[in-house]
Order: C-alpha cells, then structure tokens, then sequence
C-alpha cells in the first residue's frame, strides 16, 4: 500500500501534460469534426464522400497503428516532398495530429446527428425573419444540438483520455511515460502498485468527467426546455 501511495506524488504533476495535449486535442478536433460534419450535410458530392471516407478510415484504424502513422509518416513524407526535416520536433506535436485526427471523426458523427436532430423548420422560421443563415446556425440550431451533443462529447473526452495513454509508446512523457520511468528506475519492482496507483487516477478523472457533463447537461435542458417554450 505505500508503495502505491508513494506512486501519486510523482505521477501526478505529469497530469497537467496529459490535459495540455488532450485539451490541444480536443480543441483542434471539435474545430475539424464541425468541419467535416458540415461536409457530410452539404451538398457537394466530393465533400461528403471525403469526410465519410475519412470517418471510416480513422475508425477503422486502431489508435497505436495511427499514432506510429504520423510518428514515422509525417517526417517522412514532408522530407521526401518538401525537404523539410522534421525529425527534432517534440513527440507531444505527433501526439496532438494524431489524437486531434481521431476525436474530428468521432465529433464529426456526433455532430452531424445533433445538429440533424434539431428541426428543420427552426433554421428555415429564423432565416424567413431576417436572420442570416449563419445567425440562424448560431442562435437557433447550435444551442439546441449542443445540448444533444453533450453526453457523446463527454463520452468523446474520456475516450481521447484513454487513448493518449498510447503516446508513451512513442517516448512521450505524460502521466503514463512518468509511470513507465519510475518502473525502469525501480529495475522493475513495484510494476504493479505504480500501475494501480495510475489506474486509480484515470478512475477518478472518467468519473469527474462524467459528472461534470451530466451536470451539464441537466443545467442546459432547463434552458433548451425553456428556449422551445418561449
């Protein structure tokens, strides 16, 4: 048990990486998958068939495979065409292409079917009054599908989580690179209680993230239940 007490203080500074990268993640991933989800109701052809091609790819391909794609493939390519070497840029880059590459499929479904839930009529009633369609997408249909989106976003941030445990195989350092140190400076002993102690970790963060998102979720019903009433 001391052991596994004696775990947290030097894991738990190295959260504040993990959250710097999945924040990154999360950020440029949403911005993307609003992109690709717009691609996917539009009615360019080419356009749709890129952003489902590229959902498919991207959930067909395991998070491991993908992140060692951009690891070694992005170097590669941008020095066989461009002649750029890119081989001294910090790992935690490749991290976030990967990861950010990853949630815009996953976001991108989860925010083609919210704001396909929201009906029709409402941006159609608001561009009629006067509204510009992007006012009418701003102030009637994405406050509405935001609160649809909510608990697939908050499933989504747990997912790119538990993901982003995989960039220590790459060599970067956040929380799960510190556990595999501290394991390589015991020669190995104490794997198990240094595991532990990271397993409780994530535990506790799915649980808060969870909670939070179900908070809010419940807090902006009221409003969305208000907004259709009114």
């Amino acid at each position: 048990m001391k052991y596994i007490l004696a775990a947290f203080p030097e894991l738990l500074p190295f959260l504040k990486v993990t959250f710097f990268v999945m924040g990154l993640a999360v950020l440029f991933g949403t911005f993307l998958g609003l992109l690709l989800a717009f691609a996917k109701m539009g009615k360019n052809k080419y356009l749709r068939i890129f952003a489902n091609g590229y959902t498919t790819i991207m959930r067909c391909t395991p998070s491991i495979v993908l992140l060692f794609l951009v690891y070694y493939g992005v170097p590669a390519f941008s020095e066989a065409l461009f002649g750029l070497n890119l081989q001294d840029i910090h790992t935690g880059v490749y991290v976030v292409i990967t990861f950010t590459l990853q949630f815009a499929a996953m976001m991108s479904e989860v925010l083609r079917s919210a704001i396909e839930s929201i009906d029709h009529g409402q941006y159609e009633a608001a561009v009629s009054v006067g509204l510009t369609p992007l006012q009418a997408y701003f102030r009637i249909v994405f406050p509405q599908a935001f609160v649809v989106a909510l608990p697939n976003f908050g499933n989504g941030l747990i997912a790119i989580l538990q993901e982003g445990a995989l960039a220590y195989t790459i060599g970067f350092v956040d929380i799960v690179g510190k556990a595999n140190l501290i394991i390589a400076s015991n020669y190995g002993t104490h794997t198990l209680e240094v595991f532990i102690a990271l397993a409780i970790i994530y535990w506790i963060l799915a649980i808060v993230i969870e909670k939070i998102f179900a908070l809010l979720e419940q807090f902006f019903s009221k409003g969305s239940r208000l907004f259709k009433t009114s």
